[in-house]
């Protein structure tokens, strides 16, 4: 049975490059392994509604719970996938999962409201829709200036012919998402929780070195 690694960030922090870095660095060391990204945009009822809902194209206004729904419906619908996954490989790399959808809608009501709202989402992924658990979650560290000058090198989105989705245009949101993602590495749930830093001396790090160090995290639990 493989072990669940999901790599988790706000937006622009390298977490595909990651999760496809780690993916190939695993596989060249003779370990199976597999990359599952979220949303799975124009492959779920819930990703095709989450794409249109960030390219600003649903006519309603989405509430913080129903879009946490829409994400949480995304991966419902994936979880034979996922489960096939984790008993075929050794490592299975979420490209997000469950942690985005606290951090990200949670950042979306007040302060106050924030972590009751994100301990409903965990129930209703973990306990409702049976998602598993990660083994492991890796928080890229990233500041703010550096990820939205990432997001503008990004490729052409399927979802979105703009440079930033509703979400990536909003500093204020993203500012809250970090804020949410800090109290999950304090106290939880999720765990356990890693931090690497993406950056060094004001420059992005290499996807191979941010491996690395993500590598020193993963192998004691494939021992």
């Amino acid at each position: 049975m493989g072990i669940l690694v999901a790599i988790e960030g706000a937006d622009g922090v390298g977490k595909a490059t990651t999760a496809r870095t780690l993916h190939e660095t695993l596989v060249a060391q003779g370990r199976s392994a597999v990359v599952i990204a979220f949303p799975r945009y124009g492959e779920t009822v819930g990703g095709v509604t989450i794409g249109r809902f960030l390219a600003g194209e649903i006519p309603v206004p989405v509430t913080p719970k129903a879009a946490a729904v829409l994400y949480a419906l995304d991966r419902f619908e994936w979880r034979e996938a996922i489960l096939e996954a984790q008993a075929a490989h050794d490592v299975v790399i979420f490209d997000r999962y469950i942690a985005s959808n606290m951090a990200y809608q949670a950042a979306k009501v007040p302060a106050a409201e924030a972590r009751p709202l994100m301990d409903w989402i965990g129930t209703l992924e973990l306990s409702q829709f049976a998602l598993p658990s990660p083994d492991l979650c890796i928080y890229l560290d990233t500041p703010w200036e550096l990820a939205r000058a990432m997001i503008l090198q990004k490729a052409q989105r399927s979802y979105t012919d703009r440079s930033f989705d509703e979400h990536e245009a909003d500093v204020a949101l993203q500012q809250r998402v970090r804020a949410n993602y800090e109290d999950m590495l304090a106290n939880g749930p999720l765990d356990p929780w890693r931090v690497v830093r993406a950056t060094q001396d004001g420059a992005m790090r290499t996807p191979d070195a941010i491996v690395a160090e993500i590598l020193t995290h993963i192998d004691p639990l494939t021992v």
